[in-house]
């Protein structure tokens, strides 16, 4: 029997592609990061085990590194390696995932939401009709009266 708690997946492609504009991310990004949330500290091996899932990327890692997606967190010293964590950038953007799949709404204000400029794709123009949808529904049900 379903729930309607059991619905946070319902929208995670909206959510997804809406994500991966505001941030400029790709697919493989956001999962690889995504993997790396529960993880405190991970070595380069972590992230490599997961990355070898994922399309071909040599430089992904030190491009999430440049960009500020992931940081040192000790250097390499003799024979320890070095260490890696998520910056605060990478966990609150990971955090604002959670919180539209558990019913936030996704601002549709063109400051907010490069997907709500004039000049965007066909792909954003259809993506955007469906987070207008999506807000329409959540208000619904926040309102809906007590059976």
């Amino acid at each position: 029997m379903k729930s309607d708690t059991d619905d946070y997946l319902k929208y995670w492609r909206v959510i997804r592609q809406w994500i991966k504009v505001k941030y400029n991310l790709t697919q493989c990004d956001l999962d690889v990061l995504l993997f790396l949330y529960s993880e405190t500290y991970f070595g380069k091996d972590k992230f490599d085990d997961y990355n070898d899932l994922l399309g071909w990327d040599m430089n992904r890692f030190f491009r999430l590194q440049q960009e500020g997606w992931i940081e040192k967190f000790r250097n390499r010293v003799g024979k320890s390696k070095a260490i890696y964590k998520l910056p605060i950038k990478t966990t609150r953007m990971i955090q604002l995932i959670y919180r539209k799949l558990s019913g936030e709404e996704i601002p549709v204000s063109q400051s907010q939401n490069r997907m709500f400029a004039k000049n965007v794709s066909y792909t954003d123009k259809r993506y955007r009709d469906m987070i207008i949808e999506m807000n329409a529904l959540i208000k619904q049900q926040r309102h809906r009266a007590p059976e």
